[in-house]
């Protein structure tokens, strides 16, 4: 028997159950339907490689059964999907090289240095956020053709780092304005000229947003398409989302073979960005705070 002190109250344990938030709920399922819908598209495209053609006309949405691998390895064994690799690698390496080296040169002048007019100079690096490459596709056109630049790589590689430009801007900047300036009065003292200090100390600083202004860039340009549509004439200088439109116009009876080289073409953009997002969602992060 358990002795109790006389007018001490009994002790009750109660559980106290939590409301169930039928918003957060509500958000999941939301969530959830909206990755599947995106989804869906990428999924069938890839499974519809592994298909005949006669198995997508009897039943277009069925799993394959049996599974056909004769598509892939008909564009995997074809030399022209890895010329448009390699193109398509060149264009985005080239790209997002330039957009970093000159973004973060111009970043840091706007960010740490004080003359007048910088005030307008940025506002018109992110009015430049309102211009689409759509809407200036014409002059565009023009300007490569004056150059010389028609029908090679380097008329879709200019007009890239230019466009891309604004957008590593406006996210370097804050990068580079919360670096304190007791560091850079330190680094003088040193001894350390403004270029080595931009080289020794703002690049490896501002690293975080220069993987997310490169991540992008790369993305970008891989993904490509209205560009070089007009620029490219020619099959042997074609990057992939034009390669496809091409491989899918020339062998348009041919549905499986084209969905097997359509998977093939999107699945480096997919890998790149999934191994990438983190590194994206903390610069973008950090330019927020900063």
């Amino acid at each position: 028997m358990t002795a109790m002190t006389a007018g001490t109250p009994a002790r009750t344990i109660t559980k106290v159950r939590r409301p169930i938030r039928w918003g957060t709920a509500a958000a999941y399922v939301v969530a959830v339907v909206v990755i599947a819908l995106m989804l869906a598209p990428v999924a069938y495209i890839i499974l519809g490689g592994f298909r005949t053609n006669s198995q997508i006309t009897a039943d277009p949405a069925a799993l394959p059964g049996p599974w056909e691998l004769g598509n892939y390895l008909a564009v995997l064994t074809g030399g022209i999907f890895w010329q448009e690799v390699l193109n398509s690698t060149i264009a985005a390496v080239a790209t997002t090289a330039g957009v970093v080296l000159l973004g973060l040169m111009a970043s840091y002048v706007l960010a740490r240095y004080r003359f007048r007019g910088r005030g307008v100079l940025y506002a018109t690096f992110a009015a430049g956020l309102m211009f689409p490459m759509t809407v200036a596709i014409t002059p565009l056109y023009i300007v490569i053709k004056n150059l010389g630049l028609m029908n090679s790589l380097g008329g879709i590689i200019l007009p890239q780092i230019a466009f891309a430009l604004p957008t590593t801007i406006i996210i370097m900047v804050p990068f580079l304005k919360a670096i304190p300036d007791e560091i850079q009065e330190a680094a003088f003292i040193d001894g350390c000229s403004r270029l080595g200090f931009f080289f020794r100390m703002v690049i490896p600083l501002a690293m975080p947003g220069v993987v997310t202004v490169g991540i992008l860039a790369f993305i970008a340009s891989w993904n490509s398409y209205l560009l070089p549509l007009f620029i490219l004439n020619d099959d042997s200088t074609f990057t992939l989302p034009l390669g496809v439109q091409a491989f899918s116009s020339q062998y348009s009876v041919d549905t499986a073979r084209v969905l097997a080289f359509t998977s093939l073409s999107m699945i480096p953009a997919l890998i790149f960005f999934s191994v990438f997002e983190r590194r994206i969602v903390g610069g973008l992060t950090g330019a927020v705070k900063g």
